[in-house]
């Protein structure tokens, strides 16, 4: 049975608790924007949000009058996008939602009601929709096998981060490939990092990989070479916080050299990640916001510290990796690509959501 990151029915949303694991499995209620702020973990950071507000709204907040219940819904939907501006999804989940508002407050019979249940729809649609784009795994899956053991071996994947069902509604996206993998048989192995600085890793992508009953094994970030060199790696796949027009690709802090010593070693770079990750409004990772961590991350444990007092600390949460080390192909639900077909894809693909 797959962990759920989130639960939700209407008036009621609880979340798991990931700063708790792998130590305690406990589910929190969110009765409020303010609260989901703290969530991470894309696409669920953009659902949390979004539900969340619903929620508020299902308590009366808003109002009284559409003009101040419209104001109350784009105000909340702003600071909600303060929380991660590297990740796309929230900015693309919250303005679909103060559009809808807008729209439904136009209407020439416009109530308070209707501009509610309208935004609580549309949330509770993007909810159903990243449960059924999270086939990624099942479907994709036979694609890498093709490329990368078309003979009928099994193969031994590297992963980094958590891309894993608690990142999600669903099932994952990374981690989703590496499940599907395992379920038919053809996973040998799997490797995943322990991510410095906030260990996200050895927490949660390896809490699950052992709730699953996945083969697998944990090792520091700055062991992926020499795995890579040593212990068979065959691919590796990784997440994403968003993917631009260009195909460059923002995740957590660390994929960026990953995909450099993959290409050293001739292994194939695999990126999964839903539709709703990709950004063709910029064209290059260099126009994405990367945002920094805590100096504390690095310096102390439990308020120990394990630094020298004083010393400087450059902590950003992600990296970007450029659309040429992709060696491998981007993995959507919408289908497979490779680097060079990304952009043609996504214009075609992800265009009207983005109204471009």
């Amino acid at each position: 049975m797959t962990l759920e990151a989130i639960r939700y029915s209407r008036g009621s949303l609880q979340i798991l608790d990931q700063l708790l694991l792998p130590q305690q499995s406990r589910y929190e209620v969110v009765g409020s924007v303010c609260q989901a702020w703290e969530v991470g973990g894309a696409p669920a950071i953009a659902l949390v949000g979004c539900l969340s507000l619903t929620v508020e709204l299902q308590m009366g907040a808003g109002g009284p009058g559409l003009a101040a219940l419209v104001a109350f819904v784009r105000d909340k939907l702003s600071f909600l996008v303060t929380a991660w501006p590297t990740a796309v999804n929230m900015a693309c989940a919250t303005r679909d939602l103060a559009d809808a508002a807008a729209q439904e407050a136009e209407q020439e019979d416009a109530t308070e009601e209707a501009v509610q249940e309208r935004v609580i729809h549309c949330a509770e649609d993007m909810l159903e929709k990243d449960l059924r784009d999270n086939c990624i795994g099942h479907l994709r899956a036979h694609h890498l096998l093709d490329r990368v053991a078309p003979n009928g071996g099994k193969v031994t994947m590297l992963t980094h981060c958590n891309t894993s069902a608690l990142a999600t509604a669903g099932y994952g996206t990374a981690l989703s490939v590496i499940r599907s993998l395992h379920s038919l048989g053809r996973l040998e192995h799997a490797f995943c990092t322990k991510t410095r600085p906030c260990n996200q890793g050895a927490r949660l992508m390896a809490f699950e990989l052992v709730y699953e009953q996945i083969p697998a094994t944990l090792i520091a970030d700055s062991m992926v070479a020499a795995a890579m060199a040593h212990r068979g790696v065959s691919a590796m796949i990784v997440g994403a916080d968003r993917m631009v027009a260009n195909g460059d690709t923002a995740n957590k802090v660390g994929t960026y050299q990953l995909a450099i010593v993959a290409k050293h070693h001739g292994i194939p770079f695999y990126v999964a990640a839903l539709s709703s990750s990709c950004d063709l409004r910029l064209e290059t990772g260099k126009e994405i916001i990367i945002e920094e961590r805590p100096s504390q991350e690095l310096t102390d444990v439990n308020g120990v510290w394990t630094a020298a007092p004083g010393i400087g600390v450059w902590n950003p949460a992600f990296s970007v990796t450029p659309y040429d080390l992709i060696t491998g192909s981007s993995i959507t639900e919408l289908g497979v690509f490779a680097p060079e077909e990304l952009r043609a894809a996504l214009t075609t693909t992800i265009s009207s959501r983005d109204g471009t």
